[in-house]
């Protein structure tokens, strides 16, 4: 505000300084938005409760955590503290909050990561709408928000309670934050963005970071400013990513370790040993902890087409070759002239986009379907924007209007192959996309002038009705075309997306669509479903079965999920999920889980231990944790590979009256990689429990010690 004086006159009335006239948003653009959200809580929330445990790994440590502050802060499995889970707390401290407040169940685990699905949801469509001026801009974003929304494998880990919902959710609002960075060349606004980051890692480490590469070049290259200047602003985001980063790795490696829980998944009980092998290189080159060696199994053999294969594509994949085409088409599209905020996003999503392709296809280490997830506002968000630009490429010029239409071709092409893959998904749903893909192209083709077809019925439109209203029915009709042509490209998502409404998540391997698009053939993973399982169809939606069966890693709160399933420790040996059922793949140590007759005989006997019993790995404990509310001890770990017990540590357990049960897991040995001494020390120095006793038909190498 400023003020004038005059001699004559005296003082001027003050002059508010006017800010630019922002254009108003269409009518359709906010009720547009809130419908996307509604559809996209609808997804997430939708019979959450039949979810039960989800991911029972993760539920059984933030159930310790409502019962210690201290398991909580440290992200332990158990509320004696004796081991932690194999990734940073964020994730957990979101979740136990819910449950400490409102009780721990099903509900208040998994409604905190179905409101940040939604929140995701919500930054994608404001990062878009920011980043192209106009009319434009919101129909850009409501595109990208509901390809977002639709996206299979986002609404299958937005109903569980594993952490890449969350780490989701903070990436985007980082890349939100970079692009405006980018624009106004504030420091404080890149600062934030960095800070954001910092969080995603201390969600699921390294994988946070693969956003950088493309931040702080883009920045570098595009902020305005002095160079000097923005390289300043880059040194002071890196100064706040670390201290965001490194605080709690800090503060846990720190504290004595005889004081706090061994750190899971690491080999020398330090988070930064779980940072550069398990959660970093593990990943990546197949190695150490995180890797098995042959690509993971869960997401196929790694390669260039591992995003395609059988497993991936119905999860990710469907709009992945229009985004390509889009951000392609968008940078050249946007090369010169007033668009340069939207030539910045394109490069953010694009890249964003490109190093997580590489490096998902390309990992040699333990990979899951869901970890795609992560890519899913990307591909969103190219999209939207770069389906814009060649709408209004197409609409202007000759040159450009045969590439919308070819990507429509291409995204329906690929969605007609993945439908087909699996012939009794929805049989007609392939041919309906082909049908109206088909439908869509030749509308657009036919109504733009420019084209030969377009012209001939121009002219012909314009001689029987007039030149305008001839020009408002070619524009009708393509614009008719194209939404058509985008009803049929998210068809197959959208088939996808709806079967985990239908069934129980598999907590440990969440994924979308037909029973056969899982882990090595399976959803849920068992092959044609578990033992009793059912297939049947979804309300409404004629030949769109339900994902077979009840899947394993998840329960019913308030019940031992692992009754009646007739598991043994030694079905560990073969790896197990959550919930007792085998999955085939080798763990590196005996898990199992306990009936209800075991369970009940620890309980009466568990006197003033701290833990009911000690069992190989964490897919024991965790189911046991969360029947019984009590501390169990996972000597090996998630995997049971975990050396965090030892001999010397077992004995002052036991003679410290915190321990009094041990179950070593019959023939197959002590917890993995642990003291090889520990089940010979059990054998030598504890006394054999006979199964009569605790009322069981299956000996269960349980021994009494102390």
């Amino acid at each position: 505000m400023t003020t004038s004086t005059s001699p004559e006159a005296g003082p001027v009335t003050p002059v508010r300084k006017e800010r630019p006239q922002v254009p108003a948003a269409p009518r359709w653009a906010r009720p547009g938005l809130w419908a996307v959200l509604a559809l996209a809580a609808v997804l997430y929330v939708w019979a959450l409760g039949r979810n039960g445990h989800a991911n029972q790994y993760y539920a059984a440590a933030i159930l310790s955590g409502t019962h210690s502050w201290k398991a909580f802060f440290f992200g332990a499995l158990d509320a004696g503290s004796f081991i932690t889970v194999d990734k940073p707390p964020l994730a957990l401290w979101a979740m136990g909050l819910s449950a400490r407040i409102f009780g721990f169940g099903t509900w208040s685990m998994l409604l905190p990561q179905a409101v940040a699905g939604v929140a995701a949801v919500a930054v994608v469509h404001s990062s878009v709408r920011r980043a192209l001026p106009g009319t434009s801009g919101h129909a850009a974003a409501l595109v990208a928000a509901l390809v977002m929304t639709l996206t299979p494998i986002t609404v299958a880990i937005n109903r569980d309670n594993n952490p890449d919902t969350l780490l989701v959710l903070l990436l985007v609002l980082a890349a939100w934050f970079c692009q405006e960075a980018v624009r106004t060349g504030r420091m404080r606004t890149l600062v934030v963005s960095a800070v954001l980051v910092g969080l995603a890692f201390n969600t699921k480490m390294l994988q946070a970071y693969l956003v950088l590469p493309v931040f702080a070049p883009l920045y570098l290259a595009m902020a305005p400013g002095r160079v000097s200047r923005r390289l300043g602003h880059l040194l002071a985001a890196g100064a706040a990513l670390v201290v965001s980063s490194a605080w709690w790795m800090v503060i846990v490696d720190l504290w004595p370790a005889s004081d706090r829980p061994y750190v899971g998944g690491s080999t020398d009980n330090s988070v930064r040993d779980l940072v550069v092998g398990y959660n970093g290189l593990g990943r990546i080159l197949g190695n150490g902890g995180g890797g098995s060696g042959g690509g993971g199994g869960f997401g196929g053999a790694p390669g260039a087409g591992r995003l395609f294969n059988d497993v991936m594509a119905g999860q990710i994949s469907w709009l992945l070759p229009f985004a390509a085409i889009a951000l392609v088409c968008g940078l050249v599209l946007t090369g010169r002239g007033p668009l340069r905020g939207t030539r910045a996003a394109l490069l953010l999503w694009g890249g964003w986009l490109a190093v997580h392709h590489v490096v998902f296809s390309f990992a040699g280490g333990t990979f899951h379907p869901y970890y795609s997830t992560a890519m899913a506002p990307a591909v969103a968000a190219l999209t939207g924007l770069g389906g814009m630009l060649l709408w209004r490429a197409y609409r202007v010029s000759k040159a450009w209007s045969w590439v919308l239409p070819a990507g429509i071709a291409v995204t329906g092409a690929w969605a007609f192959t993945v439908l087909r893959r699996d012939e009794d998904f929805v049989p007609w749903l392939p041919w309906a996309v082909a049908g109206v893909i088909v439908a869509a192209v030749a509308g657009l083709l036919s109504a733009h002038p420019g084209r030969r077809l377009g012209h001939r019925l121009g002219r012909r439109l314009a001689h029987r009705l007039g030149h305008r209203f001839g020009r408002r029915l070619r524009r009708r009709v393509a614009v008719t075309a194209l939404l058509a042509g985008l009803v049929a490209g998210l068809a197959g998502p959208a088939a996808y997306a709806l079967t985990p409404l239908g069934s129980p998540v598999n907590g440990t391997n969440p994924t979308a669509g037909p029973a056969g698009s899982g882990f090595g053939g399976m959803r849920g993973g068992f092959p044609g479903g578990p033992p009793g399982g059912t297939r049947g169809g979804l309300p409404g939606v004629p030949g769109l079965r339900e994902p077979s069966g009840l899947p394993g890693g998840n329960g019913t709160p308030g019940r031992n999920p692992s009754a009646g399933t007739g598991g043994t420790a030694g079905d560990a040996g073969r790896g197990t999920l959550p919930g007792g059922r085998g999955t085939g793949v080798p763990r590196g140590g005996p898990g199992g889980t306990l009936d209800q007759a075991t369970t009940a005989y620890l309980t009466r006997n568990q006197g003033g231990a701290t833990w009911l019993v000690a069992v190989s790995s964490a897919q024991s404990a965790s189911s046991v944790i969360l029947s019984t509310g009590r501390p169990v001890i996972a000597m090996g770990g998630f995997t049971g590979a975990d050396p965090a017990m030892t001999v010397d540590r077992l004995r002052e357990l036991v003679s410290s009256g915190r321990l009094r049960y041990v179950m070593t897991g019959g023939d197959r040995g002590g917890p993995g990689r642990g003291d090889s001494g520990v089940t010979g020390w059990v054998r030598a120095d504890c006394a054999a429990v006979p199964a009569a006793e605790y009322g069981s038909t299956v000996d269960r190498s349980l021994y009494r010690c102390g």
